[in-house]
């Protein structure tokens, strides 16, 4: 499928050029933008190909009476992982926005300030809602185009092996976005309490659990991108009723 596969690695190379582009861009705003244009893009790469593609159809049977569900397509073993880190980015960008405050300049939720013992420490950047809401955005955004495509996909015609490339295709994109997200989310909010020496347990307590999430978005998003830019997208066969095969992933 060709033409599948260039919209993918165009949808790539575009992200890589406008990420290039945002990148210079002062206050941590570029290295953020970059995040979110390269995956909206890499999500747009991997939409545009599936909607430029016919669907193959095979041998002409009898439909059974089970309707075809979204949830039966995905990759089994990948998807809860990245609803538990999509879940897990919310919930940082909520606690981070709770907690932020003003720069020195007196641009509001772009700070993390803390007091102790007299002192007042001020780091940023830190992922609060002058952060957090273009990324909340953009997983809304990637969310509810990679859900409809997904609806798509498992009910239009085609053959059952088709649908579940294109299908983990479309969640890698989908992960992509989230583990780049959360990689820069956390990131970003273990620098900045790193960054000082008042934040105590409670920061100390915000890394423990900061630096394994980094890691696995860390470890997420090569296979994210992996699986965009691979030829099939995948070898992993279903496990529905009546397919052959041992799932690998």
């Amino acid at each position: 499928m060709p033409v599948d596969r260039y919209a993918r690695w165009t949808g790539l190379a575009v992200g890589v050029l406008a990420s290039r582009w945002l990148q210079p861009l002062n206050d941590g705003e570029g290295t953020l933008y970059a995040i979110l244009a390269f995956g909206l893009c890499a999500v747009a790469g991997v939409l545009l190909g599936d909607a430029l593609t016919a669907p193959r159809r095979g041998a002409v049977r009898t439909a059974g009476l089970t309707p075809r569900r979204v949830r039966d397509y995905v990759p089994p073993r990948m998807t809860p992982l990245l609803l538990g880190l999509a879940a897990a980015l919310v919930v940082l960008l909520t606690a981070a926005a709770a907690v932020a405050s003003p720069d020195d300049l007196g641009r509001a939720g772009r700070a993390l300030t803390v007091t102790c013992r007299g002192v007042t420490q001020s780091h940023s950047p830190w992922p609060g809602l002058y952060y957090g809401l273009p990324i909340l955005a953009s997983l809304a955004l990637s969310t509810a185009a990679c859900g409809w495509s997904l609806r798509r996909i498992a009910t239009r015609p085609g053959d059952e092996q088709s649908r579940r490339d294109r299908t983990l295709a479309i969640v890698a994109a989908w992960g992509l976005v989230i583990s780049s997200s959360l990689l820069g989310a956390a990131s970003t909010a273990s620098g900045a309490l790193m960054s000082t020496t008042c934040d105590g347990a409670v920061g100390t307590a915000a890394n423990v659990v900061l630096w394994p999430l980094g890691l696995l978005a860390l470890l997420t998003a090569p296979w994210c991108l992996f699986t965009i830019i691979s030829p099939r997208a995948t070898a992993w066969r279903g496990r529905r009723a009546g397919s052959s095969g041992t799932d690998r992933r």
